[in-house]
């Protein structure tokens, strides 16, 4: 430990102090303070690291960082009489000297973030605080799954992983810690990752009208620093510096049906028939707790599933995956293997005097494995061959806050943390993230061309890269709805593009009406995913009643029909980190309607899709358009943008608008992923002022051949200029699985068509006039099938490998 000043000894809060010496490095410039040591790293031209500590050593998270500072980026290195400045072609970085303070700067010297000059990074015993003064009208957005309102000015909140059952609309801490928030003020905008995976707080100006401010319990101030033009540019600078995620298998896009729990094997086979009889599309099916023998991970009950194989078997023959759930919790059993296998290869975590930690959980006393022990993780990896052979898809990571009775887990235990010997202070919020590596390595382990589906309960930043995350506990309530709906929202503004919620709520029993609207408003979710708790009511689609059934019915084809447009967009968000369910504060940021309490729960869905969720009790709704123009999704009316407006929101009709100068892909209904489609592949374009792009990208769903350029890809342009549609030449090594383009157009009318120059002559019969776009069961009169409009019109044409271009009147 740096030894303190004579002067500082004694004061309560310690700042960092004045520099006494600094040095030019290979990235930036580091050097000692009064009271600790610096350095600040230039990452890239829009990311910049600050490191600050007392001690001789950095200690850094070796978890959720995984890129090296850019060896091709250009920086100054200005020295000043008072400070010394940093300049990127993106940022500039005013290091003041006597006392150290930042600012960070635009290159044309607008005030994008500044410390408080006074206090700046300061010390309370072992808590490191880095205090920021406040710009005007700043508004704060992300740390990822957050209750409250999307804009978290006045707020204050924790970064703990707590097991939170039924936890309320405005509680915190959750689940998941994600310490990357998103500033935005005078047209401008800025990020902040405070990687310490310490126990956190995060005040956004909560009782003090002075500053906002991060602290951490322990450890260094260890801050990266992002800037670009636009928040969807910060987004993919911090999953540029934390990790995208993969492409996820095609049945996972699909709908998933769960309960706490589904017992024996022939209530799971009839469940399946049922989703097949009815004709509801889905395509995975959750074994929860009682799966197992007396609550043992790898296990399955010899009453309740004495076959699982043949069951499982069964269950692929009608097109669904199976997923397990897996519990860190491993019982104290003397013959039982993992337990045994665990104590005597030092798996678990421990005391400091070696003893072998244990709490309870559902099997009784339990010891815990050790995720941040790359020995553990690859245990674990190991012991997943019980499953693979078992046939089991895909894995659901529960508990792994790590959750026990008492909720109160004792600081002195001891974490491997990749040979740094950490307590459970420093260890605990990486741990769930640690256990989802350790499962998704696991599945690649025993299926190593295989695409792995994680779901995990608790993370911590970049668990992007390893699993999806749903959003634990929630109750069966229009509040938990809509409050769902932000923590999803807020999950992808911080990087975890792949989140869901429980449908229907998990805890309670959903009234006709609430689940109706979550199964409306959850299939325009990246995770499709409905689950309900022990002792309750049936909660599966067809349990509420005739309409409940055929709206859930309806919005479920309605996902099927547009999985072309949804695994187009999961593959875009491979390569840039943005979300597929966009909070309007990523492409309209600096507009004040978008955080009013009316209308901070909208959000656009691949792009292309205004959703306004509302209450299942409301006949109307507000609903406010942004920048632009729209079009209403069932009908194609035309609104103008930048305006509220009145919207009639039945139960059948959630309020979903398209963007005009939009391109959305569909296909014909099918029942599950797996399901073979017409070969006939639509598109709809919506007339725009401006012009706009869709990429459109195929491969075979499940391996990892995509990774090797084995896929299918074809960009179409709306150019509005020109009036053109442009089908550029695909890029492709695989044949696409269409053979046949039906486009549609929304407030235009094709004129001729050019395939690589050339007209092609249009038939009489491939021009036609839309009545229904979406084929359903005949329906009560009072539901009415979606995309009804009349005299829209459509061609078709033979899937071609050239570039042809539509020409529109």
């Amino acid at each position: 430990m740096t030894s303190l000043s004579k002067k500082n000894k004694n004061k309560q809060n310690l700042s960092v102090g004045n520099v006494l010496v600094w040095e030019k490095t290979k990235h930036g410039l580091s050097g000692k303070t009064e009271e600790a040591n610096f350095c600040i790293t230039v990452y890239e031209s829009h990311t910049i690291r600050i490191q600050i500590g007392r001690e001789d050593n950095f200690y850094p998270n070796p978890y959720a960082v995984v890129n090296q500072p850019s060896a091709i980026t250009p920086f100054e290195l200005i020295e000043e009489k008072e400070a010394v400045r940093i300049l990127t072609s993106k940022i500039q970085v005013i290091i003041n000297l006597n006392p150290l303070y930042l600012t960070f700067l635009t290159i044309d010297g607008k005030i994008l973030n500044q410390d408080d000059p006074a206090f700046s990074v300061s010390w309370l015993g072992t808590e490191v605080t880095n205090y920021k003064k406040v710009q005007k009208d700043e508004k704060f957005m992300g740390l990822g799954e957050k209750t409250g309102n999307l804009n978290r000015a006045g707020q204050a909140y924790t970064n703990w992983n707590t097991d939170y059952f039924a936890y309320g609309v405005g509680d915190d801490p959750l689940y998941m810690s994600i310490p990357f928030y998103i500033g935005v003020h005078h047209q401008l905008a800025y990020g902040i990752f405070f990687d310490n995976s310490h126990k956190t707080v995060f005040n956004f100006g909560a009782s003090n009208n002075r500053f906002i401010y991060y602290a951490a319990e322990d450890g260094d101030m260890d801050y990266y620093f992002f800037h670009d033009e636009s928040v969807s540019k910060i987004i993919t600078a911090y999953t540029d510096l934390t990790g995208k995620m993969d492409m996820p298998p095609l049945w996972s896009l699909g709908f998933q049906q769960c309960r706490y729990s589904y017992y024996p094997d022939s209530e799971v086979l009839t469940l399946a028939n049922t989703f097949r009889d009815k004709d509801m599309p889905a395509d995975v099916i959750y074994l929860d707790i009682h799966h197992m023998e007396k609550y043992k991970v790898f296990t399955f009950d010899g009453e309740k599933f004495p076959n699982p194989q043949e069951m499982i078997a069964r269950l692929k023959e009608k097109g669904f995956k199976v997923v397990v759930i897996m519990d860190p919790g491993i019982k104290n059993d003397i013959g039982y293997a993992p337990y045994d296998e665990g104590k005597a290869n030092d798996y678990f975590l421990k005391y400091p005097d070696n003893s072998i930690y244990e709490g309870q959980v559902w099997p009784g006393w339990c010891a815990f494995p050790d995720f941040t022990k790359p020995e553990t993780r690859s245990w674990w990896g190991e012991k997943m061959k019980f499953y693979k052979e078992a046939g089991v898809d895909g894995y659901w990571t529960d508990m792994n806050e790590p959750a026990s009775w008492g909720q109160f887990t004792p600081n002195l235990i001891n974490f491997h943390y990749e040979g740094e010997e950490v307590s459970h202070r420093k260890g605990r919020n990486v741990y769930g993230m640690q256990m989802a590596r350790s499962a998704n390595e696991g599945s690649l382990l025993q299926n190593p061309n295989k695409r792995p589906f994680i779901l995990t309960r608790s993370g911590y930043s970049g668990i992007q890269r390893y699993a999806a995350a749903w959003t634990g506990d929630n109750v069966a309530s229009e509040e938990h709805m809509m409050a769902g709906i932000r923590l999803v929202n807020s999950l992808g503004l911080s990087g975890v593009s792949f989140a869901g919620y429980d449908v229907g709520g998990f805890a309670g029993e959903a009234s006709k009406g609430v689940f109706a609207r979550w199964m409306s408003i959850a299939a325009f979710s990246p995770l499709f995913r409905a689950h309900s708790m022990i002792n309750s009511n049936d909660a599966e689609p067809w349990t509420f009643g005739e309409e409940v059934e055929e709206i859930s019915r309806n919005y479920m084809k309605l996902r099927y029909r547009l999985l072309p447009t949804l695994y187009s967009s999961f593959y875009q968000s491979t390569l840039s980190g943005l979300p597929l369910a966009k909070s309007l504060a990523i492409d309209y940021p600096h507009d004040n309607i978008i955080y009013e309490t009316a209308f901070q729960n909208q959000y656009l869905f691949c792009d292309f899709f205004l959703i306004a969720p509302v209450e299942s009790t409301k006949e109307i709704t507000k609903v406010y358009l942004p920048e632009g123009d729209w079009y209403y999704l069932y009908d194609s009316k035309f609104h103008e943008g930048h305006q509220v407006i009145y919207q009639d929101c039945p139960l059948n009709y959630l309020p979903v608008f398209v963007k005009a100068g939009s391109i959305i892909a569909l296909q014909a209904p099918i029942s599950h992923t797996a399901d073979s489609h017409d070969g006939t592949l639509e598109f709809h374009v919506y007339a725009g002022k401006n012009g706009s792009s869709y990429l459109h990208y195929e491969d075979d769903g499940n391996t990892l051949g995509y990774k090797n350029g084995e896929y299918f890809k074809r960009e179409i342009k709306w150019d509005a200029q020109n009036k053109q549609i442009i089908f550029e030449k695909p890029d492709t090594e695989i044949q696409s699985s269409y053979t046949k383009l039906k486009v549609y157009f929304h407030g235009l009318k094709p004129k001729q068509v050019e395939l690589d120059g050339k007209p092609l002559e249009i038939r009489q019969e491939n021009v036609a006039f839309l009545s229904k776009l979406t084929e359903f069961d005949p329906l009560p009169e009072h539901l009415h099938p979606f995309f009804e409009s009349k005299n829209t019109p459509y061609i078709t044409i033979d899937h071609q490998e050239g570039k042809f271009i539509i020409q529109l009147s």
